[in-house]
């Protein structure tokens, strides 16, 4: 998609910002739902990738999975979006940093009897 300069990326009803995550797979962008102001968390996937690393049976699985699991410590799916070459998976935002830098952060500062 070519959009002028100033002018911000949309895809299907989100405002699609900077990235504030990356892995492997796939970009986690920041994006506003443009009818409700809500902000969300745009996991995108490029398909070209997913099929060269055999990963579609695993995103759909994942996929699947997050429709139907409800609970409070797990990042809810709000919609899937695909276009010719992503796919736009639109999730919870969950805000205050990464979930593994806590971990180890914790976990360092635990410590642990003598035996």
């Amino acid at each position: 998609m070519a959009y002028a300069a100033g002018r911000k990326k949309r895809v299907g009803r989100y405002e699609v910002g900077r990235t504030i995550g990356q892995g492997t797979f796939a970009k986690v962008k920041f994006a506003v739902d443009a009818d409700t102001g809500a902000p969300v968390a745009m996991k995108v996937l490029d398909k070209e990738t997913i099929f060269a690393h055999r990963m579609l049976h695993q995103i759909k699985r994942e996929i699947s999975i997050m429709k139907i699991v409800r609970h409070p410590n797990i990042v809810r799916l709000n919609e899937v979006l695909a276009g010719k070459t992503k796919i736009y998976i639109i999730l919870e935002l969950v805000t205050g940093g990464e979930l593994f830098d806590k971990i180890v952060r914790i976990s360092c500062s635990m410590t642990f009897p003598d035996k």
